[in-house]
């Protein structure tokens, strides 16, 4: 698509909101677009929709240049993150509602509005208001309303950002659920980086204005490039430091806790200055004394009980690092005391060389 897109201020001001987009999205697939406010994902999906338009650049859709093209004459339908619903009207009137202004004869509009509320679990309540629904209830209302025009491409804005965590967690599963079952591209928008996780085939990852990475989930998360990628998506452990040698596809890194090794040494060189990348999970706290290469000595500063794990923030070698432990994995002898003395073991495997932003 290469495009680009900026704002002008009422000084005059221009801003730079979209920096050479080029991206392609396949059909069937669920695809997020992740980033934190403000990074332009908001505005790529009204590109896409026809709201705005690209300073430079294409949008194609199904094979067909879209440029310019006005929103009601693209095969797309947006879902926004208020509901947009008519509030005079029922559910049933307010799905049918795009049937009705394409001229659908009323009895296969009928058929399709039910099909369209069985597949989103709100049939029971075709005739009630959406002041008479919750909020999740609602979402499915206008998720029906998108669905059953059948468009090629459903975008999504933010649709589940109003509502309650477990309300929410509930609809992430039901939304990938839904895309598979209707085969239906969707681009969804998203802040949330365990909803990117969740659901998606492929994420887009932004960052003022560029796609800082793309790829499918575990890819990211377990292979962030950039530090931005590895902070946003999960957290993270920076390390800095200089390659000392590379053997192979591995490589040998002095930092501020001695020297470390990774596997993924690959296109480095000796002098090189290199930042390392390891998830708090992949961590593993020690008692013991024998070294066996990449620990760190490191003295446990806080610890914060979250349920399901807990996470230990350590100080080793002017800096905090963070490791989370799942308290299942905890047993008697396991449970680390504040101001304790551990030895901190980096797998090699686990510690991503980063691109340099």
């Amino acid at each position: 698509m290469d495009v680009f897109k900026s704002f002008r201020s009422p000084s005059g001001g221009e801003t730079r909101v979209l920096d050479d987009i080029d991206l392609d999205i396949r059909r069937g697939e669920f695809f997020s677009l992740l980033g934190p406010s403000g990074c332009g994902k908001t505005t790529l999906l009204r590109i896409l929709a026809g709201f705005e338009q690209p300073d430079a650049g294409q949008v194609i859709i199904g094979g067909q240049d879209m440029t310019g093209v006005p929103p009601h004459l693209r095969n797309v339908n947006t879902v926004f993150q208020s509901y947009a619903l008519f509030p005079h009207l029922s559910v049933q009137d307010n799905v049918a509602f795009g049937l009705k202004m394409k001229g659908v004869p009323a009895a296969q509009a009928r058929t399709r509005v039910m099909q369209a509320l069985e597949r989103v679990r709100i049939a029971d309540f075709a005739s009630r208001r959406p002041d008479q629904l919750s909020g999740g209830q609602r979402q499915r209302v206008a998720l029906a309303r998108a669905i059953v025009n059948e468009p090629q491409v459903l975008l999504l804005d933010e649709p589940l950002s109003a509502l309650d965590l477990k309300l929410r967690k509930e609809l992430q599963v039901e939304l990938a659920n839904l895309q598979e079952s209707l085969g239906m591209t969707f681009v969804f928008v998203t802040h949330d980086q365990e909803e990117a996780l969740v659901m998606s085939d492929r994420i887009a990852v932004m960052n003022r204005g560029r796609v800082e990475q793309l790829g499918r989930a575990e890819e990211l998360y377990e292979r962030p490039r950039t530090a931005f990628v590895a902070n946003f998506l999960g957290s993270s452990n920076l390390i800095e430091g200089t390659v000392l040698s590379v053997e192979g596809k591995g490589a040998t890194v002095q930092t501020v806790h001695g020297p470390l090794r990774t596997t993924h040494g690959e296109g480095l060189r000796p002098g090189q200055n290199v930042t390392l990348s390891v998830r708090p999970e992949k961590l593993r706290m020690e008692r013991d004394d024998e070294t066996e290469g990449n620990e760190i000595r490191a003295t446990v500063d806080d610890i914060v009980y979250t349920g399901a794990e807990n996470q230990y923030l350590l100080r080793a070698g002017g800096q905090q690092l963070v490791v989370f432990q799942l308290n299942a994995d905890i047993g008697a002898d396991e449970d680390f005391d504040y101001e304790e003395q551990v030895a901190l073991y980096l797998p090699p495997d686990n510690l991503v060389v980063l691109e340099e932003a």
